[in-house]
């Protein structure tokens, strides 16, 4: 029984840390550091702008309306948009615009690829060093390319993620959850690039990063956006964010939705974590960071699900029999917030807790189906524009 308690309240201390004390250390002991100084103010390099595109024909046009209001000079920018075997309007709105971009170039597959196929091959189009990675339905402000590709005069920065902002925001669904935690998320990774330059894993909607990092994603992979992320930080180079570097994005709002990508993310965290796993034992920064807000954090629904079984053994005395209630009512919420859907009544702390929980299950189910093997990393988009 003693080790089943030390194991116990181990788990406890190591949830409470990823969740709490870690993001707030990071705050704390970055609040007056700076992210990167050395960056250009004039003569800025040429850029290469990669966007994958499926199905795409409500938000393509949009997106390419921002990129020719950005204050990036247009000259000095290589357009590579690949569409992937679409089946709508997407390719024909994009040649629309064709004429607007000095270089500008349009593969189209007949076949679907999958996201990191199609990746994996605009990059080796790519003409310059340094290329924006960035989403169909990601919207771009004026200032957005200036404030990611400033940071690349200093040749230690091989990765710099954008500040993610989210719309079309309801209190029917998941969206304002989901918003909740994107948000805090943010602020933590913003701190580990002040701190060690050592951000763990850019939000994928809308990043650059230098050509000379890249090497080719494995197809099957899911979340390739951590993929180069880790294998830039195992190179010797920086990842940071820069919070000036403002994009915007439609969230989801269907729970069903989300929790099916939560769980496809999941199994490629488990995937990444195949691969970067010797980056825990540096024991360095970067193998703090990774421990602290990305293995506890996948590993803490075997943690819970401990705690659920141990503490009913332990239920005879008073302490244990109060952890267990309250690590069992989370998955009773459910009910009360599905009810309350129903009738138009949002309870804000009640879904947050809900997501929470969602979160938890799609990893414990993630995992398993990435022990199932993924053979192909071609999904559907989220759609656009709920």
């Amino acid at each position: 029984m003693f080790i089943i308690e030390i194991i116990l309240w181990l788990g406890i201390g190591l949830i409470a840390h990823s969740y709490l004390v870690y993001p707030k250390m990071m705050q704390f002991f970055s609040r007056y550091r700076k992210i990167n100084d050395i960056v250009y103010t004039e003569d800025f390099p040429s850029i290469t702008i990669i966007i994958p595109a499926h199905n795409e024909e409500k938000v393509i046009g949009q997106k390419l309306e921002t990129l020719l209001k950005s204050s990036f000079p247009l000259t000095q920018i290589q357009l590579l948009i690949g569409a992937d075997n679409c089946q709508d309007q997407t390719a024909e709105i994009i040649q629309s615009y064709q004429g607007q971009f000095p270089d500008v170039r349009l593969i189209e597959f007949s076949e679907r690829q999958g996201k990191i196929n199609i990746v994996n091959r605009l990059v080796k189009e790519a003409k310059h060093e340094i290329i924006i990675m960035t989403d169909a339905n990601v919207l771009l402000e004026e200032s957005t390319l200036m404030e990611l590709v400033k940071h690349f005069k200093n040749p230690k920065i091989g990765l710099v993620d954008t500040r993610m902002e989210h719309f079309g925001l309801k209190e029917s669904g998941i969206s304002m959850a989901e918003n909740g935690y994107i948000s805090n998320e943010v602020q933590t990774k913003s701190a580990e690039g002040k701190i060690w330059g050592a951000m763990m894993g850019p939000f994928g909607g809308c990043f650059a990063f230098r050509k000379a990092c890249f090497e080719p994603i494995p197809t099957h992979f899911l979340v390739d956006d951590f993929y180069l992320n880790m294998l830039i930080l195992r190179k010797g180079f920086h990842c940071i964010n820069e919070q000036k570097a403002r994009v915007f994005e439609d969230v989801s709002n269907e729970s069903w939705i989300e929790f099916k990508r939560k769980i496809r993310i999941s199994a490629g965290n488990f995937q990444n974590l195949s691969v970067f796993w010797p980056m825990l034992f540096r024991f360095d920064g970067i193998s703090y960071a990774f421990f602290s807000h990305k293995f506890l954090r996948w590993i803490l629904p075997f943690f819970m699900a401990y705690i659920l079984i141990s503490t009913a053994f332990l239920s005879d005395q008073l302490a244990y029999g109060v952890i267990h209630v309250l690590f069992l009512i989370p998955l009773t919420l459910y009910i009360p917030d599905y009810l309350g859907k129903k009738i138009n009544v949002h309870v804000k702390w009640l879904r947050y807790i809900v997501h929470f929980t969602s979160m938890n299950i799609a990893l414990f189910l993630g995992f398993f189906k990435f022990l199932g093997g993924v053979k192909s990393s071609i999904w559907e988009p989220t759609k656009r524009l709920q």
